[in-house]
């Protein structure tokens, strides 16, 4: 059976791919920083509950530490965890500000990576899934008829950015290991005041279709729930 670890699934995409996962029959070990959230939106798919705060080291290697003591093993990695990050102009953005969006959206999953790597390498195929977005997409930013085009988000936007180039950097350096990255697309969340057109389903469809492919699916991609996405 599947084991799957998804970090930030307390609520929005994290948790409806839990619980798509988990009625699929995979074992769904659902991260979150909140521990009263996160034990209540696990009780509520039959998943077990592990706290991380993607953030902090030690954090990180605690919830390695409890998966390995428990499960030995994962087979799937979900880098969901992310912020928007500061509405602010784009003149008047902070160094500080930039680097909480960074730190959350890209450091966090070199270091959750690399504290799971050990748990991945346990199984016969393990696969590394990075939530990224169209909004990191030159060809989407700059395509008129996308909605992406019409948002200015200078952090978010870069950071995502970076999510992708990093989801194809690991794929490259790992080649023991399925790297690809998902687009939800403008899906309805906390994240944009669920201002987004599609459901919270729909926005998981890619990362639940990366989480039950076949081994030889592939490496190195990029995907939205309708197919390859240009970068």
């Amino acid at each position: 059976m599947t084991i799957t670890f998804i970090t930030g699934a307390n609520k929005g995409l994290g948790h409806e791919t839990a619980r798509r996962l988990a009625e699929l029959g995979q074992t769904v070990i659902l991260g979150a920083r909140d521990p009263e959230r996160g034990q209540a939106s696990a009780d509520r798919i039959g998943a077990r509950f592990v706290r991380i705060d993607v953030t902090d080291d030690a954090s990180v290697a605690s919830a390695a530490a409890d998966i390995r003591s428990r499960e030995g093993r994962i087979d799937t990695l979900i880098n969901n965890a992310g912020v928007l990050g500061s509405a602010a102009p784009a003149g008047e953005l902070t160094a500080a500000e930039a680097g909480e969006v960074f730190q959350t959206n890209v450091v966090s999953i070199v270091r959750v990576t690399t504290a799971f790597l050990p748990l991945l390498r346990t199984s016969p195929n393990p696969a590394v899934i990075n939530v990224s977005s169209g909004m990191g997409s030159q060809a989407l930013t700059h395509d008129p008829e996308r909605v992406e085009s019409r948002v200015v988000s200078p952090l978010y936007t870069a950071s995502k950015a970076a999510v992708t180039m990093l989801t194809t950097q690991y794929a490259k350096a790992l080649p023991d290991v399925r790297v690809n990255a998902a687009d939800p697309g403008y899906t309805a969340t906390d994240l944009n005041g669920h201002s987004g057109t599609q459901t919270v389903t729909e926005g998981t469809d890619a990362i639940v279709t990366l989480a039950t492919e076949s081994p030889g699916a592939g490496t190195g991609r990029f995907i939205d729930r309708f197919g390859p996405v240009a970068w």
